[in-house]
């Protein structure tokens, strides 16, 4: 990874499909004052730039990772608490819903919260990870435990 291109360390996050690979870039320097919408403006142009400037060298990192782990590599920045994921997949996940469920997915859709099922179900979850984040985190942190616990047990 280039030195010069983040300014703190990298949020790595993974699932089964995919490595995201997140970092920190310099705010924009604004003038004392600066309205929220120049701000927001300059945050935006920062992004841009690093994205831009930096494209072929990520794809050539990621191509390099994929092959050694096994899983696209997608990338985003940090800048100025603002977290903006670049290109990252979009997984089809399969469930079955019974009526109810159902029925709160297309009181959604009806609704114009969502586009479709599938929209209305990845707002839900987006949703329940907004508001249930300490709970998230400690149930990852439970599920590391019992991985420590089944490498120190029995091996076959």
């Amino acid at each position: 990874m280039p030195d010069d291109w983040f300014a703190g360390p990298l949020d790595i996050r993974g699932d089964r499909d995919e490595i995201l690979v997140m970092g920190p870039i310099d705010p924009p320097k604004l003038a004392d004052g600066e309205s929220p919408e120049a701000r927001a403006a300059a945050v935006d142009a920062r992004i841009s730039g690093f994205r831009e400037d930096t494209r072929a060298r990520r794809m050539k990192i990621a191509h390099e990772a994929q092959h050694r782990f096994g899983r696209t590599v997608s990338w985003g920045v940090i800048c100025d608490d603002r977290r903006t994921p670049f290109t990252t997949l979009s997984v089809p996940a399969m469930t079955r819903l019974r009526l109810p469920e159902r029925q709160v997915l297309d009181t959604l859709v009806d609704a114009g919260v969502a586009r479709s099922r599938s929209h209305a179900l990845a707002w839900c979850v987006r949703l329940v990870a907004e508001h249930q984040d300490e709970w998230l985190r400690e149930l990852r942190e439970a599920l590391t435990k019992v991985e420590q616990v089944r490498a120190e047990g029995p091996k076959d």
